[in-house]
């Protein structure tokens, strides 16, 4: 008796270390060292490698360089990527992928609500996010209010399955918070019925106005120097608008025509909040005052433009004309403006448009990464990086190049060459939906 329980807590030990660790003997994730060999780099912090090598350990970059210069350790894990390109994780800074809810009809200002609590996980973009090789997104709430919300960003952890909550692919700081902006915009967007403006002076001012209120706020508290009796009531809208102000949260504004533009700057200089430029579709008649603005740049570029009035003045060199005056440009998808999967056609269009190589794949990767903050994390291939890669079958500003495969901190998340990886990557929007249509509202379903 007494052997048949050390027997069976013998298994149980067991047992609860397999579940602890999958297999007792399965190296962990973070264990494992990969060569990635005999690839055509694209680093974008250097100068493209014809046949070079990078090492990856655990989640980490460790080495990238020559092939004839790194070693490669001898318990690393091969990857052949003869004839194959690497580039680092695209990065795109204006995502509405798994639902843009923020904001609601009730009036045009609310900083205080956060898009990632109406963010769907499981919806479909994600994947066809990988399957066009962004590993990092900045998702934001929608352009129709003049502050919608909080944006957050992410990073396509899906390599084990689609995670269960937001909280597995946010991105945090050092102190565990999460990262993400405030969306704002000006425009017509925001221009509709009380108690929304009906003009862009109104709109200004309805900004000021909150802006001044924050301000106020910050003084208050100053002033209670940690006396709780003393303190003003919280207000999580005016919070968000003093982290704004105070540079902890970068202002992510929606914004299209020259005057616009110039609205918003004035408004950064008047309450000091570091401000990225979405779209700016006339951008390249203001690019000398955003130069001096110091104001970066999220642009897209679409080859068959419409959909609203005050982006009619959008041209292909837009993106050009900005980094010549020098302008830190990005670019972005807008999804579903433009398709996820499509995102490396953007750098293409820029080029096509006279905007230099460097300057266009930069604006996938690093730029991008730069404007969120994460340019120490991500958007490069530096030893110390995250390991968030791309594999191309060829030059990534060809039309005919597919991306192959996608890796997300060390983990491939997406495979062309699985099948159902392939669906993401190859399928319409209904062929990559997360739910099969349930019968009673199959019709509905299929409408979507």
């Amino acid at each position: 008796m007494r052997n048949s329980l050390k027997n069976l807590c013998g298994c149980l030990a067991l047992l609860l270390l397999l579940g602890a660790s999958g297999v007792a003997t399965q190296t962990t994730a973070a264990e494992v060292t990969r060569a990635f060999v005999n690839a055509r780099l694209i680093p974008i912090d250097g100068e493209e490698i014809s046949d070079g090598t990078v090492v990856v350990v655990g989640n980490r970059i460790q080495a990238v360089g020559p092939s004839e210069t790194v070693a490669v350790p001898d318990d690393a894990v091969r990857e052949d990527c003869r004839g194959r390109v690497i580039m680092p994780g695209l990065v795109c800074t204006h995502s509405h992928i798994g639902g843009i809810g923020a904001a609601d009809e009730s009036g045009p200002i609310q900083p205080g609500v956060r898009v990632a609590d109406s963010i769907n996980v499981r919806d479909a973009g994600f994947r066809r996010a990988l399957a066009g090789g962004l590993t990092t997104l900045n998702i934001m709430p929608g352009s129709g209010h003049l502050i919608g919300g909080q944006t957050v960003y992410v990073k396509l952890r899906f390599a084990r399955g689609t995670p269960h909550r937001i909280d597995d692919i946010v991105l945090r700081d050092s102190d565990g918070r999460w990262l993400g902006g405030l969306k704002m915009a000006n425009g017509t967007n925001s221009m509709r019925a009380a108690p929304f403006p009906q003009s862009r002076g109104k709109s200004a001012f309805l900004v000021r106005e909150q802006y001044i209120r924050a301000r106020e706020y910050q003084e208050k508290i100053r002033l209670a120097a940690g006396d709780v009796s003393r303190l003003p009531p919280r207000d999580l809208h005016l919070e968000a608008l003093a982290e704004a102000m105070a540079g902890t949260r970068v202002v992510h504004h929606h914004t299209h025509r020259h005057d616009d533009i110039m609205t918003v700057l004035r408004l950064s200089e008047e309450f000091g909040f570091r401000v990225v430029l979405h779209h700016v579709s006339e951008g390249w008649k203001v690019a000398s005052e955003i130069a001096a603005a110091g104001a970066p740049c999220s642009v897209i570029l679409l080859d068959s433009p419409g959909g609203k009035l005050e982006a009619r003045n959008m041209v292909m060199r837009n993106a050009a004309v900005m980094d010549a005056a020098g302008v830190k440009v990005a670019f972005h998808t807008d999804d579903y403006i433009t398709d996820s999967r499509y995102f490396l056609r953007m750098a293409a269009l820029g080029v096509r448009a006279g905007l230099s190589r460097r300057s266009a794949l930069r604006g996938l990767t690093l730029t991008g990464a730069e404007m969120l903050d994460l340019g120490d994390r991500t958007g490069s291939l530096t030893p110390g990086k995250d390991a968030d890669l791309v594999i191309l079958s060829g030059d990534p500003l060809s039309i005919y190049t597919k991306v192959l495969e996608t890796w997300v901190e060390g983990e491939r998340a997406f495979n062309r060459g699985n099948p159902s990886d392939l669906l993401y990557a190859v399928g319409g929007y209904g062929a990559s939906q997360d739910q099969a249509p349930y019968f009673c509202c199959f019709g509905q379903q299929l409408a979507q």
